[in-house]
């Protein structure tokens, strides 16, 4: 079963992908803060990450996403910048720390799972 950990530190906007995710055969992991999902990536290993950029913390996505990149345990998992950070230099700062796609908040969910399906 394919892994995919969301990670956003508002509870509904993770209920809200993982009910969009639910037609799909996923086990769906968590994480509310840039810590945590560093943490879980590294144990589980996910095969996509859908990763909010503005958290509370230490590490925002941008931390989190060249984080994992530069891991060598971490670096071949799909991340997905899911944001509402929409303007060109932020889609340019996502690319700089090796998002492999970026998607602005709000998304449509059936545009979602097609990319989820396209990489999977």
């Amino acid at each position: 079963m394919k892994k995919i950990l969301i990670v956003d530190d508002e509870d509904k906007v993770r209920r809200l992908i993982k009910v969009t995710l639910a037609i799909g055969d996923f086990e769906i992991l968590e994480a509310s803060t840039g810590e945590e999902a560093l943490k879980i990536a590294r144990e589980v290993i996910p095969d996509i990450i859908l990763l909010d950029i503005m958290m509370p913390g230490d590490l925002d996505g941008y931390d989190v996403c060249r984080s994992i990149k530069k891991d060598p345990v971490t670096k071949e998992i799909y991340v997905i910048m899911l944001t509402a950070k929409g303007q060109k230099a932020d889609i340019e700062k996502g690319k700089a720390v090796c998002a492999n796609d970026y998607f602005i908040k709000p998304f449509s969910p059936m545009e979602l799972i097609k990319k989820i399906d396209n990489i999977l």
